[in-house]
This record gives structure tokens, sequence and C-alpha cells, in this order.
């Protein structure tokens, strides 16, 4: 360990927020170069390389192929699926002696260039293949360390097949890697259902690891096992309540109430009964095509925008003289030319308020289905904790968590833009692939797991990715013959066993090595003391158990291969 690059610190650096990112930088594994840019020291390449090799094995043995793509892509293949300017926010882009690039932040594109003259026959499929390699993406608040970074590595494996059904079969096999994956990488975690967002598909899924840094939630049922990332969670229907007939709709003045609780106020204030529950919120979203949609939910929960809309921009409110902000509603815009979305739990049975569609006045006892129609009825609100679960009687709640993984059944998303993505089908006719995409951060484990695997003392590593499986501990190794003699031969016989074990000969005082071997967390330590030495003993030490043993220096090799076997 004399010579191993590795400089521990006492004291976490000031703009460390993360648990993970403060012990990977005391613990002398990552540097930071720039924000959002970490270098790789010694022993937080030998991770990295653990976790590769994980996916290595686990991609082989289901039949992946590796290969190598260029990190730098042409702009013209971005702009054959139109990614480059969905998106523009995110990517990297240069120009090199007048030709434009982009620093690749996934790979659907240059896989399919690269690979389809090799898949042009439906005798060549199925096939899948990935990589690791470098990603760029130009985020714009990069923080806790390496969970949200520019520069980062990720495993991504892209499946190529002849049908639905056999991309469906694809799916299964690498999301069952997926699982024997994070198996291996020893930490708690939850396929959920997703969102496709800027990749595109149908079916995905997210490999989320619970931990209390995390900025994403999903939503989990303990009593059936339902889990969705929040973005794409749905809730079970829980009846409301009829107050009985409703009254005949009328509109009333409100003036300065342009929000659910001010409306609210101002009504239960003049006589009326209100709450925010019985109130429809109304938001205004764009379509592709740039037609105008409401969506309503009740006013008590959040809006959850569909993946084909965005939120209104001021300049589409100007833009159309019907919307008055803070005072929409859905009676007599459906006449006007927007469509009209109400959430599941809008009932037709009670008189909500709405906005009149006039600055100043709102609507009371509006009901759907009497005096305004809707075009589309989905899940549009946020779940939250407390809500029914969609699949049983149990009840959501809310897991905080980050990403590791992610899949996704791509389906026809870019064989339907990109030319090249066709194969010859047995009669000869041309026909598309169906796709499926798959990455991991490999960059992003060793923090998922420091996350939620540390104690006060530091990291505590699961075996198969502790950059050594064995340290050495000798205390005075430069001042004790005796102990000198004693790890040498230890740590000579663990090698000669093909044990991946560290020898920490620095001459600093014990306390500062035993310390130093807490925060480096290597999964075993044995502690070669002077004391110990003269009785015939050292001590192993299971840094995840943090129980200390006992061992005759003779039984030591031996005991340890027991633990690692």
């Amino acid at each position: 360990m004399s010579k191993l690059v590795v400089k521990t610190l006492r004291e976490a650096p000031a703009d460390a927020e993360a648990i993970s990112h403060q012990l990977l930088v005391r613990a002398g594994y990552i540097r930071r170069l720039a924000s959002g840019v970490y270098s790789f020291l010694p022993l937080g390449l030998r991770v990295l390389r653990k976790v590769e090799a994980i996916v290595r094995e686990e991609f082989d043995a289901v039949g992946a192929q590796e290969l190598f793509l260029p990190a730098l892509h042409p702009v013209e293949i971005w702009q054959e699926t139109n990614r480059i300017n969905t998106m523009d926010d995110v990517l990297m882009k240069v120009e090199v002696r007048g030709a434009d690039f982009v620093l690749g932040p996934t790979h659907e594109e240059a896989v399919i260039a690269t690979v389809s003259p090799d898949l042009a026959s439906y005798r060549d499929l199925p096939a899948t293949v990935y990589q690791i390699q470098t990603k760029f993406r130009a985020e714009a608040r990069p923080r806790f360390g390496l969970l949200r970074t520019r520069e980062f590595i990720m495993a991504d494996a892209y499946s190529f097949d002849a049908d639905k059904e056999g991309m469906r079969t694809t799916y299964k096999t690498i999301f069952d890697a997926y699982c024997a994956i994070f198996d291996r990488i020893g930490v708690d975690y939850f396929p959920v259902e997703a969102d496709a967002g800027s990749i595109g598909g149908d079916v995905n899924h997210e490999f989320m690891v619970p931990a209390a840094i995390g900025e994403d939630h999903f939503a989990y049922c303990k009593a059936c096992g339902y889990a969705a990332n929040i973005e794409a969670a749905v809730r079970g229907e829980r009846r409301t309540e009829s107050s009985g007939a409703v009254e005949v709709l009328r509109k009333v003045e409100t003036p300065n109430s342009p929000t659910i609780k001010a409306v609210v106020d101002f009504l239960n204030s003049h006589g009326h009964v209100a709450s925010a529950e019985n109130s429809l919120k109304s938001m205004i979203a764009i379509g592709p095509n740039g037609a105008y949609h409401l969506l309503l939910v009740p006013g008590d929960r959040k809006v959850r925008i569909p993946s084909s809309l965005r939120a209104a921009e001021a300049s589409d409110f100007d833009a159309n003289p019907n919307l008055h902000l803070g005072y929409i509603g859905p009676v007599g815009l459906r006449e006007v030319g927007v469509t009209i979305w109400v959430d599941r739990s809008v009932s037709e049975e009670i008189g909500y308020c709405t906005g009149a569609n006039e600055v100043g006045y709102h609507l009371l006892d509006v009901v759907l289905g009497r005096d305004f129609i809707a075009d589309h009825v989905a899940d549009l609100v946020e779940v939250v904790g407390g809500d029914p679960c969609p699949r049983c009687e149990g009840d959501i709640e809310l897991v905080r968590s980050v990403e590791a993984g992610h899949t996704f059944q791509l389906g026809l998303t870019y064989s339907n833009k990109i030319k090249s993505a066709r194969f010859s089908g047995e009669d000869g006719s041309e026909a598309p692939y169906f796709m499926g995409c798959y990455g991991i951060g490999i960059s992003r484990i060793p923090a998922v797991v420091a996350e939620v695997s540390h104690d006060a003392n530091g990291l505590i590593w699961p075996l198969e990715l502790s950059p050594f499986e064995v340290v050495v501990v000798a205390l005075g190794y430069s001042t004790n013959d005796l102990v000198t003699d004693t790890a040498d031969r230890i740590y000579d016989s663990l090698l000669e066993e093909d044990v991946d074990v560290l020898l920490d000969d620095r001459n600093l005082a014990a306390g500062v090595k035993l310390k130093d071997a807490d925060l480096i967390g290597v999964s075993y330590q044995i502690v070669v003391g002077a004391r110990g030495v003269a009785e015939g003993n050292v001590e192993v030490k299971d840094r995840q158990s943090g129980e200390a043993t006992v061992v005759a220096i003779s039984e030591v090799g031996e005991y340890l291969l027991d633990l690692l076997a």
C-alpha cells in the first residue's frame, strides 16, 4: 500500500452533499476534475473493473456480443431521428474542421448504422450487442458526485428481432440478466414500471435502489409488489361519495382568485361551500401538432402531463384569446377546438368548481357529462403516499431512490425513422427491426452502493465489488521484524491462492491504519499486531458485520479461503 496512489482524507470536501460523494473522495477512490467530471484513482478503477466484469459475464451468458462504438457521432444520424432537436437540452455538440458532431449520451442511432449491414436478413436475427463506453450529457446542474455527472460510463445493450414477440422474448432474457447483475452487486433493488422519456418505446423498467439521497421516487405496494416510477405510476379507484342531487351550473364573480386556494377561500368567505377536492385544476398543454389540450384533475392533486404533450408556455396563451390564465375551465372550450382530458377520478356525480374562461369568474356545480364532455379519460395525477394500489386493495407508499439501470422495449421507434434499420424477411420483403435497449450506469454503481452500504467509519463494499478482497493491516510493519515477517508471509500465501489482497505496509500509526482500513471498506481485514503475533494469532475482521475473530497464524489462510468461497 506504500506504493498505491492514494491519500485518504479525514474531512469531506465542502461541496460533497451525498454520503457516497464524501466517502469516495475521502477514501481516495475519485477526484473532481471539473463540475460533473471525475477521475477514478486506482482504488476507484478497481471497483469499476469489477462492475464491468459482472456485467460482461451476465451479458455474455445470455448470448449478447460485445462491440465498441464511437463516442463521437456525426450530427446527421441524430438529425435522422430528430433527436438533435428533442434532446437538444442535454446534447454536447462539437465542430471539427467544419464538420458537426455529437458526443453521444446514448447510442441507438450509432448502433443501427454500425450493425445493420450485418443484420440484413431474417436469418441474422435475433441478435443482441452491447458495449461499455463513455457517455456525455450537458447536465445543467451536476451534483451528488458520481450520481449526476456530465461524463459517465455506461454499459448499453441493443437487441434486434424480427417481430414483436421475439422482441418481448429477448427483453425478458436481458431483464433476467439485469436481475442477476444486481443480485451480484449486492444491493436491494426494485425493477419498476417507468416512463420511456426521450429514449422512446413502450414497455420499460427502471432498476431503482432505495436511498435517502435519491432524487426519484417510485410507488410501491407492499401487499402485492406493484412498483412504478412516480412518472408512470397510477392509483386505484377510491369511490367518491356523491353529495346527492347537483344544482344547475351557475356563474359567480371571484375577483383576484386565479389559484385553487384563492378561489376556495373566496367562495367559503362569501356563503358558498367549496374545497380543493371538489374543484377542478385546469392545465393547458400543447400537442406535437400545436393543438391545445385541457387537462383536468381534482384541485388537491398535481397534474402529470402525458408524454405526448408539453406544458403550455406564455406564448401559447398569448396566441389563444379563449384562454385566461387562472380562470380556465372546460365549459365551452371544446367548441373552440380544445381537446378535453379528465383524470379517472373525476366523477359524473359531483358538481365541481371550475374557471369560467372569463377573468374574475368561476362556475359552480359543473358536472362531467352534463355540462362538458371529455375527449380522453386517463391517469393524469401524480400518485401520493396513501393512494389505493391499482392492482390490489393495499395502499401505495412512495420510496425515495436512485436509478441504477433502465430497460426499454423500443419496438419500431427507431426503425420507423432510420432507413437502414431494415432486414429482408423470409418472403423477400423488407421489414423493420423490433428493437430493445438496455443501460446500466457503470460509473454510477460505486456511488449507488456507497449510498446504501456504509457506516460511520467508512465504506462497506460487497465482496464482488471490493477493490481488494482482503487487506493485511500490519501494525508496526517497519519497526517490528516479527510483524513484518508475519504480514509478508500471510500476504504472499494469499497471493499464491489467487486472493485479491492488499498489504498496508505504510509507516503510519496503528490508529491511522485501522481507520483507513475501515474508511476504504475492503471486505476483510487481517490485523497483524505485535502482541497477537507474539501469541501466534492475528485478528480477522468482517467489514460487513463488524465482527472480529482471533485466528491462529497457521490457520489464517485456510480461514480466509473459507470466507471467500
